[in-house]
């Protein structure tokens, strides 16, 4: 056999095999109905993330860099291409001022190095085996064989053991740190005074409590009256008309729910409480996860889209090139998307009735859509079940860089609008910030009109230094694993929330996280407290918790994009900026210095951030300081504004939110909305005697 075709069928060899690793079944358990799931490609979406593709169509999640390097080599080399011709996308790396490289480490060879500044060939990119110390790379796990079985069966019984005490412990924790607070309870109520009298706005909270309790009653009679009069007035009260004579206006709500609250996970029945409604969209990521998207609307003046119209679409984010013609914008309401914290779902923004802050927005005048991450309640890929671990190999980097992208595209898809805005709580705005940086997905900024931050999980706070989170920080990521498991973290809390009624699994909530985070219902209404922990905890995957928690990551370094040693050097600089050694250096090369070592490039959308400043959890002062100390010359904050009594979650519970933070996020959405959009589009209400120009605040009579 000639040399030549012995090297092409050494190689097809290789090819067939390294297929088969990557691929989502092996050879010997395909069948007529799976057809061919052998991976044929890795489709690099960032230099960091490649998806494979298999030879049906199918995606599979992200797999080590080299892997992937690997397929595609023997790819090329099989039918005869030169690696090195191959072109690509690339995303730049990032250097740090402790000598970090962040994104993929530029290899030896000069003619396979990435540069920061020129595109090179995605098929070139050598990457060693840690391209980043904030982001270890994610374990991999092939298609299933016995031997694989056997030991994800093994994780899985260790973990639902183990995980379990673990859980155990926190709730005897919560318990016990609960007990005096319930005693001093007892002892008022025995003693004949209100336990309740020294809350923060108690007169508010008995007013709020006697307008649900009138608006049930009132409900109730309406129904009582309609049963015993004609269908044809039973069927007006369910579209919402109640008992008006006429069609009511375009400008009012009317709810199509109501009753006492049954405690339930639903955001269109809170929806519907108040005069909306909801619609759910299916939206696919590109590597194979299908999200739920919802949109609120208002249902006497607009229809929902068949649900043949809210299935996913295509994979691949921002190809549509129709956008809508400026004038078609006409009178339309301006799209955000709101994005929720960790072990949240989109519930969040919906459970405060109308102070709910995605209530607010919508019946403000903006088009509101709220997002999920991937899994949450319903976890769902085109190709994995939740029972392969495949399916959970995922942290905080591929929420931002492969969740976000896919939510934006689908909103301005069917807006047909060119931005959004976008509001992001806790974990959401991690997502938001590492996705945005100039190694990750820049390309992003220009489709966002502005960033609204609210509690920003950028820094750790004095939190992370607890027992409990240290003891998850010293453990070895096996032990982690072995631990909490390679599939969903802790879904023992899933099962209790399915099991337990709403009322005292809303307690039990409210107990454990208050006993992890700290945080307490000072500032809430306590009549909705339960409400508030129906849409929590989601499913989220054991390495995103790894990466919040584990010994490599967020908890060693205390920042999501910058080492620790990148932040003792900054606490210098910090300090002797405080001292008045020195002095903040605008000269054009210092300023240059700046830009090379920052986070964001110039494609980085304005930001408005809120930060709580009694959150222990996160330290959002220090993103506030990096930016005011230039670290950022590229990021132009638009508002910043620090509530000294705020906790964690009171920037979406606290029962002066929509004061403190929800009318701020309004105006300043409205400002920042591009000059040529904002004249044609709908003014929310509170926004009309803005200037027209983008990002200007001067009065307007004219509309």
């Amino acid at each position: 056999m000639p040399l030549e075709n012995q090297s092409r069928s050494q190689s097809a060899i290789e090819f067939a095999q390294q297929a088969e690793a990557l691929g989502q079944y092996k050879l010997d358990e395909e069948n007529d109905q799976t057809v061919s799931t052998q991976a044929v490609e890795a489709k690099f979406i960032t230099a960091q993330d490649p998806v494979i593709i298999t030879a049906d169509g199918g995606r599979l999640p992200s797999v080590p860099l080299a892997e992937a390097l690997k397929l595609n080599r023997l790819r090329d080399k099989l039918e005869g291409r030169d690696p090195q011709t191959q072109g690509g996308i690339n995303y730049p790396t990032r250097k740090a001022k402790d000598g970090t490289i962040h994104g993929v480490v530029p290899p030896s060879n000069p003619k396979l190095r990435q540069s920061t500044d020129a595109d090179a060939p995605l098929r070139r990119a050598v990457a060693s085996a840690k391209t980043n110390p904030l982001f270890p790379p994610l374990p991999m796990y092939g298609p299933p064989r016995l031997m694989h079985h056997v030991q994800y069966r093994l994780f899985r019984l260790s973990s639902a053991i183990l995980s379990f005490l673990f859980l155990l412990v926190i709730i005897l924790g919560a318990i016990f740190t609960s007990a005096p607070i319930a005693c001093r309870r007892v002892w008022r109520e025995l003693t004949r005074k209100d336990p309740y009298k020294d809350r923060i706005f108690y007169d508010r909270e008995q007013e709020q409590a006697a307008v649900r309790s009138e608006k049930e009653k009132a409900w109730i009679r309406r129904r009582e009256a309609t049963q015993s009069t004609s269908p044809k007035s039973s069927e007006t009260l369910e579209k919402g008309y109640s008992s008006r004579s006429s069609t009511p206006s375009s400008e009012e709500f009317i709810p199509t729910e109501g009753g006492p609250d049954r405690l339930v996970c639903d955001i269109r029945y809170y929806a519907r409480r108040v005069g909306l409604d909801c619609e759910i969209y299916q939206v696919e990521t590109e590597d194979g996860f299908v999200l739920e998207l919802f949109h609120l609307y208002n249902p006497l003046t607009t229809k929902p889209r068949p649900s043949s119209e809210r299935e996913a679409l295509s994979p691949d984010v921002f190809t549509d090139k129709t956008a809508a013609n400026i004038q078609d914008l006409k009178d339309r309401q301006y799209p955000v998307l709101l994005i929720h914290g960790l072990l949240q779902s989109a519930g969040a923004y919906c459970c405060s009735d109308e102070t709910s802050l995605a209530f607010y927005l919508a019946k403000s005048g903006l088009d509101v859509w709220l997002g999920n991450n991937r899994c949450g309640f319903h976890p769902k890929h085109t190709l994995l079940s939740p029972n392969d671990p495949r399916m959970w190999a995922w942290n905080i980097r591929q929420m931002g860089v492969l969740d976000l992208p896919a939510l934006i595209s689908r909103v301005l898809h069917e807006t047909r609008f060119p931005r959004l805005a976008l509001v992001a709580h806790s974990q959401g705005t991690t997502q938001t910030l590492v996705a945005l940086a100039k190694e990750q997905r820049p390309d992003l900024g220009p489709r966002i009109s502005l960033v609204c931050l609210l509690a920003p999980a950028a820094y750790a706070g004095p939190l992370i230094g607890k027992m409990y989170f240290k003891f998850m920080r010293i453990i070895s990521p096996g032990m982690f694993r072995a631990l909490f498991g390679i599939h969903a973290f802790i879904p023992f809390m899933m099962s209790m929330h399915s099991i337990l009624p709403g009322q005292i699994y809303g307690f039990m909530g409210y107990r454990v996280f208050s006993f992890l985070f700290n945080w307490t219902d000072a500032r809430w209404d306590r009549g909705l407290r339960d409400r508030f922990f129906q849409f929590s905890p989601v499913y989220v995957s054991a390495e995103s918790m790894r990466w919040w928690l584990g010994r490599e990551c967020f908890a060693t370094q205390k920042c999501i994009l910058a080492t620790r040693e990148e932040g003792r050097i900054e606490d210098a600089e910090d300090e002797q900026l405080g001292r008045g050694e020195c002095a903040l250096d605008d000269s054009p090369e210092a300023v240059e210095e700046r830009r090379n070592y920052a986070w964001y490039d110039n494609r980085v959308p304005p930001m408005a951030i809120w930060v709580g400043g009694s959150d222990h959890l996160v330290d959002g002062r220090r993103l506030l300081r990096r930016f005011e100390r230039g670290r950022e010359p590229y990021v132009n904050v638009v508002h910043s504004k620090i509530i000294p009594e705020y906790e964690h979650l009171d920037v979406l519970w606290a029962m002066d939110a929509i004061d403190q933070v929800g009318k701020e996020v309004l105006e300043n959405i409205w400002k920042t909305i591009p000059a040529d959009v904002k004249e044609v589009c709908r003014i929310p209400k509170g926004c009309e005697r803005h200037k027209s120009a983008a990002g200007g605040a001067d009065e307007r009579d004219d509309l």
